[in-house]
């Protein structure tokens, strides 16, 4: 060992690695780019925004719910990775069935073997089409999955507004 006051720091210490770096290739001194997720800025009280969008990534648990609901993120559970991937082309397959009509973010739940989703839906179409894309989306993942599927719909007449920022 070598003392505290050399202007060394414990780097040759072997707990810092080469260089300087903590083992994994990033340089503690360097700068890291703080990024955020998901916040809508305040304005001038003119834009408006969801409930999703109101409430902050961080009041997830507390004043919103998760917006995909399953139990492959328990301790123990397998196949998070997956339902990440489906949830990802469920919601890219919604918003291409309904295209411009969906009016607020698309709720998945997994209970059991059933899948449930729910939606907003704009009143832009007539109810016969609408009722043909959710008999459609109904059998077409229900195939795809092998397990059965519900469509939840309800309509608004225009986008729900939560609040203005």
């Amino acid at each position: 060992g070598h003392s505290v006051g050399d202007g060394d720091h414990g780097k040759r210490d072997g707990h810092w690695g080469r260089g300087g770096t903590m083992g994994c290739g990033c340089d503690p001194l360097t700068p890291v780019p703080q990024t955020r997720a998901a916040r809508v800025r305040v304005g001038k009280g003119d834009k408006p925004v969801t409930y999703e969008q109101a409430h902050p990534p961080h009041y997830i648990g507390h004043r919103k719910g998760w917006l995909s609901l399953h139990t492959g993120n328990l301790c123990g559970e397998a196949g998070a990775a997956e339902r990440a991937v489906e949830d990802s082309f469920l919601r890219r397959f919604l918003f291409g069935t309904f295209p411009g009509l969906l009016q607020d973010e698309v709720v998945l739940k997994r209970r059991g073997n059933l899948l449930v989703v729910c939606a907003l839906l704009g009143r832009a179409l007539p109810p016969h089409k609408i009722y043909f894309l959710v008999g459609y989306t109904e059998t077409l993942l229900s195939h795809f999955y092998k397990c059965p599927m519900r469509l939840e719909l309800q309509t608004v007449p225009s986008r729900v507004v939560y609040k203005y920022l």
